[in-house]
C-alpha cells in the first residue's frame, strides 16, 4: 500500500474496461524534449485537464502556449476508471448543505450539477464525439427502511422550503418502488435526469482536438515538484524526471495525487481507492432490459452504482460494505495496481441478487479494476486560484463525484486563466479555494465514518 505521505501514481495499474480500446494519443509526446517554458502548464491528462485546455483554446483569438504533463498514460487516472455516470445531486445532500452553508449556496450547488448534464450533451454534439453519451433517468433505490424514511423526511422538508428545484425529481414509495425500479426489496426510490458516457473516449477525442491546436502533450512524465515560490519573472518551475519547465500559470488537475506536488493540500485532498467492475451476459443471450442507471443504497453511506450500457453490459462500482470498515484498503491509498482484496468477488451474482428478471440471465463479472479518487476533507472540490500562489490554479478534490461537475467547472477555470474573476465564472462559491479551508483541522471524511462493522453480503 502506498501511504498518504507519498501520493503518486503507481506503475502497472489494473486495466479498466474503458481502456480496452486505446487511442493513438494514449502514450504520446508531442515533442521529443520538454519545452523549457510555456504560458500554461496543466498537471494531469484526465477530464479536468483536457476540458480546461479545450475551453481555454475554444474560439480564442490569442491562444496561449499550453503543456499537459501526465505521469502515466493519457486518461489513465480516475476518469478512465470511474463509472462514466453524469449523475447530479438534486436532493440527497441539498438539505444538509443548506443547514451547513445556507440555502443560497445549497441551491447554487444543485443547479450547477443539473446544468452539467446538458452541458456535456451540448459539448458532445458540438464536436461530434463518439463516446456513447446517453441521456437517461437515474434511479436511487433505498433498501433499508430506516434510511428510506429518513431520506423521505429530508425530501419533504426540501419541498416545503423550496431550497432546490425538484421539478425533475420523482419520488416513489411502498410497493410501487419495487415494481418501478425492478429492484427486489426496494422501500423507496427517486428518479431524475442523468447521463452516462464512455469517459475515456470523451476525453481522448477532446485531447486530439487540443493537440491539433498546438497543445504539447507529454505522457509518462510525472511532475516531481512545483517551486515553492515564483521565479523573479513571475513564472513557476515545474520539475519532472525529464527536466524542468518554467510556466507562467500552473493548473493542478491532479485530483487524488495533488498533495504530493502541492503540500498545502495534504489531508485536504486525500487519495481514496475504489473498486469497479463490468458485468456481462453470455454470448448469444440477451440481457434483461434495464433502461435506467442506478444507485442501490443499503444504508446512509453504503451504496453501489450501476450503469447499463448499449452493448448489454453493466458497469458496477461500490462494494463499500466489504472493506470500508478497514481504512487501510481505501484511505490514503494510491495503489490501483491491486484489487481491494475483500471486495474482488463482490460483483459476482450482483444482478441476480438484486434485480427482478435476472435470476436466469447467466450474468457474470467480466472485469474488475481499482481507481484512485481525490476526496476533499470537506467534501467540496477545490476549483479556482490557489491561495497565496499567484498564477497557480486548481481543479481537484471531487470526492468521487467529478463527472457531473467538471465540464462547467473547467470552463470557469479556463475563464480565470483568461483573466476573469472567480465570482464571474458561475462556479459555486463553495468550491472556491481559501485559506480558511486549507487551515481547517476538520476531516469530514473520517468524521462521517460509522463505527467499524463486519462486512455482510446483501
Amino acid at each position: 500500500m502506498t501511504h498518504l505521505e507519498d501520493p503518486f501514481p503507481v506503475p502497472d495499474a489494473t486495466l479498466p474496461f474503458w481502456r480496452t480500446q486505446l487511442h493513438e494519443l494514449d502514450n504520446h509526446r508531442s515533442t521529443k524534449d520538454l519545452p523549457t517554458e510555456c504560458d500554461v502548464l496543466i498537471i494531469g491528462a484526465g477530464y479536468s485537464s483536457v476540458t480546461t485546455a479545450y475551453h481555454l483554446l475554444d474560439n480564442n483569438p490569442s491562444p496561449p502556449s499550453v503543456v499537459v504533463l501526465e505521469a502515466r498514460e493519457a486518461c489513465s487516472g480516475a476518469t478512465g476508471r470511474n463509472g462514466g455516470h453524469i449523475k447530479p445531486d438534486l436532493y440527497f445532500n441539498i438539505l444538509r448543505y443548506s443547514q451547513k452553508y445556507g440555502p443560497e449556496n445549497a441551491a447554487e450547488f444543485a443547479k450547477f450539477e443539473a446544468a452539467n448534464v446538458l452541458a456535456v450533451k451540448d459539448l458532445v454534439e458540438k464536436e461530434g464525439i463518439d463516446c456513447d453519451y446517453h441521456l437517461t433517468r437515474a434511479v436511487d433505490v433505498y433498501l433499508d427502511p430506516a434510511h428510506a424514511k429518513q431520506t423521505e423526511a429530508s425530501y419533504r422538508e426540501l419541498q416545503k422550503t423550496g431550497l432546490a428545484t425538484l421539478s425533475d425529481v420523482q419520488f416513489v414509495t411502498g410497493e410501487n418502488a419495487e415494481s418501478l425500479s425492478g429492484v427486489k426489496g426496494a422501500k423507496a426510490c427517486f428518479s431524475f435526469t442523468a447521463a452516462h458516457v464512455w469517459p475515456y473516449k470523451l476525453v481522448m477525442h477532446l485531447l486530439s482536438l487540443i493537440v491539433k491546436k498546438g497543445v504539447n502533450l507529454q505522457t509518462t512524465t510525472p511532475v516531481i515538484s512545483v517551486s515553492e515560490t515564483p521565479n523573479s519573472d513571475g513564472t513557476w518551475t515545474v520539475t519532472t524526471p525529464r527536466g524542468s519547465i518554467r510556466a507562467r500559470k500552473v493548473v493542478f488537475a491532479s485530483n487524488g495525487y495533488t498533495a504530493g506536488i502541492a503540500p498545502q493540500f495534504a489531508h485536504k485532498i486525500v487519495p481514496v481507492r475504489g473498486i469497479c467492475s463490468r458485468i456481462v451476459t453470455p454470448a448469444g443471450k440477451d440481457s434483461p432490459f434495464l433502461p435506467y442507471t442506478y444507485s442501490i443504497r443499503y444504508g446512509p453511506s453504503l451504496y453501489d452504482y450501476l450503469i447499463p450500457r448499449a452493448d448489454g453490459s453493466i458497469v458496477v462500482g461500490g462494494a463499500k460494505q466489504e472493506f470500508w470498515h478497514e481504512r487501510k484498503y481505501w484511505y490514503g491509498n494510491t495503489d490501483d495496481s491491486k484489487l481491494i482484496e475483500p471486495a474482488k468477488s463482490y460483483f459476482d451474482g450482483l444482478m441476480q441478487r438484486h434485480f427482478k428478471g435476472w435470476a436466469d440471465s447467466g450474468a457474470v463479472t467480466d472485469r474488475v479494476w481499482t481507481g484512485i479518487m481525490g476526496w476533499s476533507s470537506d467534501f467540496m472540490p477545490y476549483v479556482g486560484e490557489v491561495p497565496n500562489k499567484p498564477g497557480q490554479l486548481i481543479l481537484a478534490g471531487f470526492s468521487g463525484h467529478g463527472m457531473p461537475l467538471i465540464c462547467l467547472a473547467s470552463k470557469g477555470v479556463a475563464e480565470m486563466l483568461k483573466g476573469e474573476k472567480f465570482e464571474d465564472t458561475g462556479i459555486p462559491k463553495l468550491f472556491k479555494p481559501s485559506m480558511e479551508r486549507l487551515t481547517s483541522e476538520k476531516n469530514e471524511i473520517l468524521d462521517s465514518l460509522a463505527k467499524p462493522a463486519p462486512p455482510s453480503k446483501l
